[in-house]
């Protein structure tokens, strides 16, 4: 994510005074709530779909991931860079081509 955007999401919940309201659990509840109301876009159908609310649900899922990793102080591509190794290791590409196979089935 662009540190312009970062940083306009930070703005707008120290203009709201709303970081009082996000302790870690709450925010991770709120990305799981977010992440279901994604999940809605597909219920029916997975091919048709309104885009517009997807953009709009996965941007709240994002939102509140960055006000997590502001609250506990990560950083996002330290993160994800750590768990892309461990997955990496779990999913050797020889073992993991082309498969839906769990590392421990692999």
């Amino acid at each position: 994510m662009k540190q312009e955007t970062i940083d306009r999401i930070r703005k707008f919940t120290e203009d709201r005074d709303w970081d009082q309201f996000h302790s870690p659990s709450n925010l991770a509840k709120s990305i799981v709530i977010e992440a279901a109301e994604l999940l809605e876009c597909f219920q029916w159908d997975n091919e048709q779909f309104d885009e517009q609310h997807v953009k709009e649900e996965l941007a709240d899922v994002m939102v509140y991931c960055q006000n997590l990793l502001d609250k506990l102080g990560f950083d996002a591509d330290e993160i994800i860079n750590m768990k892309m190794t461990q997955n990496e290791a779990k999913y050797p590409v020889e073992k993991a081509r082309g498969s839906n196979a769990k590392y421990d089935e692999l």
